[in-house]
């Protein structure tokens, strides 16, 4: 299976005073496919991974490689283009618009896509039927419950088709039955095939997942994968 993902001492600081370093050189291997977790406690770097990862944020040193695409060396709107098409969000906030439809919602991640006006409609519906939501296509997220407008959330994140899909927190906000829901969605996009990697500091979420990768202070750590492999690809030689 190829690499989609390929961090090489991918670092990210913050000038002072005093200087923070929120991710130290890193190295990191995610396969196309993958169901990774990321966790760690609050302020371990998690969400600084994923800025980085989701192209929201440039590194102060090392390289990201997305799909075989080197990211650092390209140039902004390039970046934006490269986000919009290859990865999908899926937040702890659903960050949906109260007075749209589901089906509008998922359709407006298209208009920042430029995808053309006549396919829109149809992929949005599609999305949400994939997630379940066929049935809700014009109900506002105000009649939603927790649970379905975080699979709106889901089905906007995959409306453009995306090669990656990355998920900060996505449980944080909801109910166990509503989050066991959601996290069985995520588990039926891995079976289709999709890369998925999600951040979390709950052990619950990170127990789904096919792969756990820990991040503490900064530094990434453990992470072996199904054929014995560590986080940064290699084979493993030992305990975790």
């Amino acid at each position: 299976m190829s690499e989609l993902i390929r961090l090489e001492g991918l670092g990210r600081s913050f000038a002072g005073p005093p200087p923070v370093t929120a991710l130290h050189p890193t190295d990191l291997a995610v396969r196309r496919g993958e169901y990774v977790a990321v966790t760690g406690p609050s302020g371990s770097g998690k969400s600084t991974l994923l800025h980085l990862l989701g192209l929201l944020d440039t590194p102060t040193c090392g390289s990201y490689t997305l799909d075989g695409i080197d990211t650092g060396r390209l140039s902004d709107r390039d970046r934006s283009t490269l986000r919009g098409r290859r990865i999908g969000f899926v937040f702890q906030s659903f960050h949906l618009l109260p007075h749209r439809t589901a089906e509008e919602n998922v359709l407006l991640a298209q208009v920042y896509n430029r995808t053309p006006r006549e396919l829109r409609g149809p992929a949005a519906r599609e999305a949400l039927q994939r997630v379940g939501l066929g049935h809700r296509t014009d109900a506002l997220p105000t009649t939603l419950s927790g649970g379905e407008q975080q699979r709106v959330a889901i089905a906007r994140a995959l409306v453009n088709r995306p090669g990656l899909l990355l998920c900060d927190e996505p449980t944080g906000n909801l109910d166990s039955a509503n989050a066991s829901a959601v996290l069985g969605q995520f588990e039926r996009l891995h079976a289709d095939g999709f890369t998925l990697v999600v951040i979390t500091h709950d052990p619950a979420v990170a127990a789904r997942a096919g792969r756990v990768v820990r991040i503490s202070d900064g530094r990434i750590s453990g992470g072996r994968t199904s054929d014995g492999r560590t986080s940064d690809g290699r084979p493993d030689t030992g305990p975790l």
